[in-house]
């Protein structure tokens, strides 16, 4: 074992309840989850920022000593990358996304350039064992995950956001939603079921007004697939419905056709029934179109509404109600119109 002081501990890290001073092991089990120290080896200008355990973000520099967890990415407009076969100290890794997750980059996309190189340092120990020196490797989540969990909402209704691609307008909207039906006096809980590590969208749908929020990575899980992608959504829930909410508000990270088990769960016969209703988000008029025709003739959802950047002027608003026969709101401009679309379903499913 070794001691280090650390710069920066991610967000991955949030439930580890580890400080800035460590000890290191030489010994790095290969495992998604496992955090490790790394020494970061070059500057960027672009996607160069990390967000830590208290949320905020932080610029990262050459030289700087972060801790991250083990894992994979498969992201369209970012770093893919796959978790390591075998590390020790002294390997260069990748730092594949701002919420801290660590691995080999296979592929960048060209706006955010090439990623951090990072010097592998060591396994973060922990010590579980009072009175003993006895270290352990310490490990994303605060949760273990129960993959044969069964769900259960208590009745609570559950409004999903399902988009087209990263960055389609999914957090927005749930912001726009759980803003308004604040406002109208709902009692609101949150949760983010697919992905890769992030605080970034939970956080925000907190500071929109949701009481109660949760993400996959609070289960350990630091980047989701179609393997945890149903029991995820089943337990977080599951969990967020033990305290009654009004309405879950639950948003399906990345897209319908993406590598984090958004299929997985909306195949999930017990998911697709506790959906009071999908939203869909979309980020052109034809993957509006290419969406609501999976959401249709995949999973016989019919959506709701259409939100994102396809809705952010009238010509996407009309082509989305004359091809689709959808209503189309964009959750920007108008907000408190999606907003009370939703409340109105809400009473829809109250009434009946």
């Amino acid at each position: 074992m070794k001691n280090v002081v650390v710069d920066k501990v991610s967000s991955v890290a949030q439930h580890s309840e580890i400080g800035h001073e460590l000890r290191l092991s030489a010994d790095i089990p290969c495992e998604k989850g496992v955090l490790i120290a790394v020494r970061v080896l070059n500057n960027k200008t672009r996607y160069n920022q990390l967000e830590l355990t208290s949320g905020r973000m932080a610029t990262v520099n050459q030289g700087d000593i972060v801790v991250g967890a083990l894992g994979h990415r498969k992201a369209l407009r970012g770093y893919s990358g796959h978790l390591p076969e075998k590390l020790e100290p002294g390997n260069t890794i990748q730092l594949l996304n701002i919420g801290g997750v660590l691995g080999h980059c296979d592929s960048a996309n060209p706006d955010v350039g090439p990623p951090f190189d990072c010097e592998v340092l060591g396994t973060v120990l922990h010590f579980p064992y009072l009175g003993e020196r006895i270290g352990v490797p310490a490990r994303a989540g605060e949760k273990s995950l129960d993959a044969d969990a069964t769900l259960n909402t208590r009745g609570v209704p559950v409004i999903a956001l399902a988009g087209t691609c990263m960055d389609s307008g999914k957090t927005a909207a749930a912001c726009a939603i759980v803003g308004r039906l604040r406002h109208l006096g709902h009692n609101v809980s949150a949760c983010k079921a697919t992905g890769v590590s992030l605080r970034r969208d939970i956080l925000a749908m907190e500071d929109a007004g949701a009481n109660e929020t949760m993400i996959f990575s609070d289960f350990g899980i630091v980047t989701t697939t179609s393997d945890t992608g149903p029991a995820l959504t089943r337990a977080l829930l599951s969990n967020l419905a033990e305290n009654k909410p009004d309405v879950i508000v639950l948003e399906l990270g990345d897209g319908l056709l993406g590598a984090y088990g958004v299929q997985a769960i909306l195949e999930d016969a017990s998911i697709r029934d506790a959906l009071t209703a999908v939203i869909l988000c979309a980020n052109d008029p034809v993957s509006a179109w290419g969406g609501a025709k999976i959401l249709r003739d995949d999973f016989g959802i019919e959506p709701a509404v259409v939100t994102g950047p396809a809705t952010d002027n009238a010509v996407g608003v009309d082509q989305i109600s004359e091809r689709l026969s959808l209503p189309a709101i964009n959750a920007l401009s108008s907000g408190v119109a999606l907003g009370d679309l939703v409340a109105g379903i809400l009473d829809d499913k109250e009434a009946a």
